[in-house]
């Protein structure tokens, strides 16, 4: 992988903002994005990192600036209605076009990810803080590499099946609960160019985003679904010229 990682924490914000929990400030002191961030510098200390909230201007999410994003990391819970379509429009062209993007936790519901997907993404749930279990399923996969399995997580919201998704072009997590509940915690996705992550771990209301085995799987993820050396361009209806087709059909 030539150059520079370019990566890109979107986080929409309400929580911090709103003091809601209101422990989530002590927890994530420089909000749920900086803690996703400061994961990934420590896995990818070359990397370009930034960030970005909903209440930028365009969402932090302009054309310049997705130009310049190789992975997206997008994390969304409250405010899914609130961004904008024509962003949700822009995100959608590049990741056709290949930009890489993780989906984290609720954002199983933002705009972006049912658009990509094209079904509901609903999925079964219940907030009482009893432990996860997150299994490595495909241990072959790059985004497994290094990963402990299980990684135990002590206290987070509960995801179960039925996930509404399509089936994904890789399964590497499954997650269990002290509940007996089951659920597809970590899957991949091909949409035009660009690859897609979603790993489910990580409510706001639970330090997740602190867990070493977490940051692991996250920068795992940004590595496999960075493509920075591919043409930026989404697929598009061509209409070639005949006179390949007649030269070949003489040789």
């Amino acid at each position: 992988m030539n150059g520079e990682l370019r990566i890109l924490v979107w986080n929409e914000g309400v929580h911090e903002a709103n003091n809601e929990p209101s422990h989530i400030g002590e927890m994530y002191p420089g909000g749920i994005h900086g803690a996703i961030a400061g994961g990934l510098r420590s896995h990818l200390p070359e990397a370009d990192i930034t960030t970005a909230v909903l209440a930028d201007a365009d969402h932090g999410l302009s054309e310049e600036v997705l130009a310049e994003t190789d992975v997206l990391l997008w994390w969304g819970h409250i405010a899914h209605a609130e961004v904008g379509d024509a962003v949700v429009e822009r995100v959608h062209r590049h990741v056709l076009g290949g930009m890489g993007l993780l989906v984290l936790h609720s954002g199983h519901f933002s705009k972006i990810f049912t658009r990509l997907l094209g079904t509901s993404c609903s999925l079964a749930w219940r907030n009482d803080g009893q432990r996860e279990l997150v299994w490595t399923v495909k241990p072959s996969h790059p985004i497994a590499a290094g990963v402990e399995s299980p990684i135990v997580i002590p206290e987070q919201e509960m995801y179960g099946e039925l996930f509404d998704i399509p089936d994904p072009d890789d399964l590497i997590f499954i997650s269990s609960f002290a509940g007996g509940e089951v659920f597809r915690s970590g899957v991949t996705f091909t949409r035009g160019k660009g690859r897609i992550f979603y790993f489910s771990p990580g409510d706001q209301e639970y330090p997740v985003y602190h867990h070493p085995q977490v940051r692991r799987v996250l920068a795992n993820g940004v590595r496999w679904a960075a493509q920075p050396d591919v043409v930026r361009s989404a697929p598009a209806v061509t209409n070639p010229a005949r006179d390949w087709f007649d030269g070949a059909k003489q040789h």
